[in-house]
Order: C-alpha cells, then structure tokens, then sequence
C-alpha cells in the first residue's frame, strides 16, 4: 500500500493511484508489496527492507547511497490490530523526492499531509517536505509526553490522597498498572527523540551540497533544540514515574502490614486460651480439677481472663 503527493500551489495533493509515480513529490510506502518496491526500483530508490530497517547499527540506519540519504528512525504508533509499538521508519531522501517506508501508523503520517502547508518551512521542495514532516513528529512526541504528565497527574493525586492508605489495593494495583503503561509510553518517546536527533544530525551533515542549505540548517538546530528539551522534559516525567511507583508500593506494603498485624493480634489473643485448652486436654490420671464440679467453669472463666489481659497489655503498649 502506498500514498503518493504532488505540490499544488503550497498544498500537498493526493495522486490518483494509477498516476506515475515519477510525478510525486513525497511517497509514503505502508508494509510495500513486491510490485510497489519494484516501482520504486525503477525510480532509481532501492526500498529496504523490515530486516534491514531493523538493524541496530548506526551505519545501517543512516548512510548515503548513490545520491539517497536513509535516514531510519524509531516511533511510536500502531499496528494494524490496534497494538501500540515502536518501529522503524526510514525516510529517503533526493534532490527530487521524498519516500517514507514504514509498517505501522505513527499518527504525524496521518496529520501531516493536510496541514504541510502550514508547517514552518513549507512543502514546496524535499528537503522542505521532509522536514516539515519531522517538524510534525517531534509535536507529535510532544503532545504524547503531555497526555503521559496528566495521566500521572491524575494517578499521583489518587495516590497522594488520605483515602488512598485505606482503599482496597485493587485501586492501587491499578494505579500501579496506569503508571507501569506511561512509563512504557515514555521510553518508546525516549527512544523516538533519541533517534530523530542522531537522524537530524546526520541530516545536518549532508546539507551543503543542497539548495536552500542555510535556511534548512537554521530550521534543523531549531527542531534539535526542541529535541533536547522534550528529552529533559522526559527525563522529569521519569522521576516522577519512579517517584509513583515508590509510593503505590509503599502503600501497598502498608495495607499488607496493617492485615499481618491484625492476624498477629488475633493469633495472640487466642493464644492463652489455646494453651489452657491444651493443657486441660492431656490425659494424666492426675487431674483434680476433671473430677470437679466447678471446672468446666474455672477453665472456661481462665480463658477469658487471660484474652482480656492479653488485649489490655496490647492496647498498653499501642500495638493495636
């Protein structure tokens, strides 16, 4: 599947399906089928491949060929069930064309093409385009870290609350849960912005033989400044992951000491009794109370006893 745009004016424009792709400004290529990577071989753009996309060396990642820039990247986005996950996205640049290949839904590919336009640098070239696209991506990541802080806010407030100490510890458990899928959010933007910014520098590094060099050079620090801010801006959130998740255990461990205490409690009020039972319980000849009228009552009158004086001296010492 593929989706391939012209520029009209300042606009990007849809090509029909059976239009030459030569005509294209930018091609988007969504899991390519064998013939669509055989018509991108024509064009002279060698497509790789999702093994290849997936190489965690550097010099696989971003490199030049025979006039292409690749340029990989890892972002979020989803599957086509509907699964959250993090894959590459290569981008190929040229003098006269842009090819993105990916095989997810980051939601920038979605967005982008009705808003190029409006981006900072436009659409009117590649190298535009291209980071105009990029431009999208970091808001993107930006608007995700924001969704991840309110999401903690509202989380950390439950947790914070007097209430939450006695609340069931399903609600914490699921306050635990929310905070474990952020943090997992978080480290797949961690990993994008990481990514985009070894890309841009990269990118940074073949500019001088393109037109327009200088104000794409400006626009590129602009867009790794921002860069280095969302990753400090990350790296708070994370503190205060971390700082979440201390906190839900501790009052998860506080509920289960506060059962363990009750239990114990329990346990040391019927031990005295326990005992008394037991002994009364042994079968020595040598019994005198067994043969009393009186002693059913008297064990039953030292059980009490000894459970009031067991629980007086646990409230003595502040230990219920």
């Amino acid at each position: 599947m593929h989706y391939a745009y012209t520029v009209q004016g300042n606009r990007l424009t849809r090509l029909e399906a059976d239009r030459d792709l030569a005509d294209a400004v930018w091609i988007d290529l969504i899991q390519p089928s064998d013939p669509e990577i055989a018509r991108l071989r024509a064009l002279g753009v060698p497509v790789p491949s999702l093994s290849e996309m997936e190489e965690i060396e550097l010099s696989n990642r971003l490199y030049r060929e025979d006039g292409l820039d690749y340029m990989t990247a890892m972002l979020p986005g989803e599957r086509a069930g509907g699964d959250r996950t993090s894959m590459p996205v290569t981008f190929i640049l040229s003098a006269d064309r842009l090819v993105t290949v990916r095989h997810h839904s980051p939601r920038p590919f979605l967005t982008f093409p009705e808003r190029a336009e409006r981006s900072s640098l436009g659409c009117t070239t590649p190298g535009r385009l291209f980071l105009g696209l990029i431009e999208e991506i970091i808001a993107r990541l930006a608007d995700i870290l924001e969704g991840a802080g309110r999401t903690l806010d509202q989380t950390t407030a439950s947790v914070f609350e007097r209430r939450a100490v006695a609340a069931g510890s399903e609600r914490l458990q699921a306050a635990l849960q929310d905070v474990g899928r952020e943090a997992e959010t978080m480290a797949r933007v961690r990993l994008a912005l990481l990514t985009v910014e070894r890309l841009l520098a990269f990118h940074t590094a073949t500019l001088e033989d393109r037109p327009d060099d200088r104000r794409l050079r400006a626009a590129t620090r602009a867009q790794m400044r921002d860069i280095q801010a969302l990753e400090v801006h990350a790296d708070f959130l994370g503190g205060r992951v971390s700082l979440a998740v201390d906190t839900t255990l501790g009052l998860i461990n506080l509920q289960q000491n506060n059962t363990v205490r009750i239990l114990s409690v329990v346990a040391a009020l019927f031990l005295p009794p326990t005992l008394i039972a037991s002994i009364y319980g042994m079968n020595f000849t040598n019994m005198p109370e067994l043969d009393e009228p009186w002693g059913y009552g008297f064990a039953l009158a030292l059980m009490g006893v000894t459970t009031a004086g067991t629980w007086l001296f646990l409230r003595w010492r502040n230990w219920i």
